[in-house]
């Protein structure tokens, strides 16, 4: 299930965004000031953030290029009164993905979030790039950029276990099937041995290890990544 934060102080049309988008199936979490919303963005992997600009402390634009030079490429839509040419430029220019006017049409707004969806997507299942909110990796030039921009290079056998993460994003790979499909039925070491690959990732990517927002222990099965 997709999930949308949606950032408007106006309390009556944020509910009522809130409302639609969760009869039309999405996850949506919500906030009203500049910088609530910055925390939910850093924390919750939203896949689409629809923006007020005019917000209460931090504005939709600043928020826009503050997350973006945090490498955070989540998808935006701008929604709001500020919508003059000069508005809209600057929305694209600092890193937004569209921008619609109020006041709007409700289906026009579902369907540009719909679209933004859809190629958001496409990207992850066609991209070999894969965006953390603390790092990235890249598994067809086996080379990750650690929560502190340091490049590193990545081995065959962490690029073959990331990917089996990522192609399971959201779901549990338990440490048998880790083993059998990276290292193969004939060679097998010992659980532990994946266990200190996952402790490897951490490191890189884990702002807190013991407290992890991307690699995920699933106690006696296996782990689970969430991007």
């Amino acid at each position: 299930m997709d999930h949308i934060l949606i950032v408007e102080d106006e309390p009556h049309l944020r509910e009522a965004l809130q409302l639609n988008f969760e009869l039309e199936g999405y996850r949506v979490s919500t906030s009203s000031t500049g910088r609530s919303a910055l925390e939910k963005i850093r924390t919750q992997n939203a896949d689409l953030i629809i923006l007020d600009v005019m917000l209460p402390g931090i504005d939709g634009f600043t928020i826009c290029e503050t997350i973006r030079a945090e490498q955070v490429l989540t998808p935006i839509l701008f929604l709001t009164a500020k919508n003059t040419s000069a508005d809209r430029v600057k929305g694209l220019r600092i890193g937004g993905d569209d921008f619609l006017g109020k006041p709007f049409d409700l289906d026009e707004l579902l369907l540009r979030a719909r679209n933004l969806l859809q190629r958001r997507s496409v990207q992850k299942d066609g991209e070999s790039i894969v965006q953390l909110s603390s790092g990235s990796f890249d598994l067809n030039r086996f080379i990750a950029v650690d929560l502190h921009g340091k490049e590193r290079s990545l081995s065959k056998r962490e690029v073959d276990i990331l990917r089996l993460l990522v192609n399971n994003e959201g779901q549990v790979v338990t440490r048998d099937e880790i083993l059998k499909k990276v290292w193969g039925y004939h060679v097998l070491p010992s659980t532990r041995t994946v266990d200190n690959y996952i402790l490897t990732f951490r490191r890189y990517f884990e702002h807190d290890p013991k407290e992890p927002k991307h690699f995920h222990s699933i106690r006696g099965v296996g782990y689970k990544l969430t991007i």
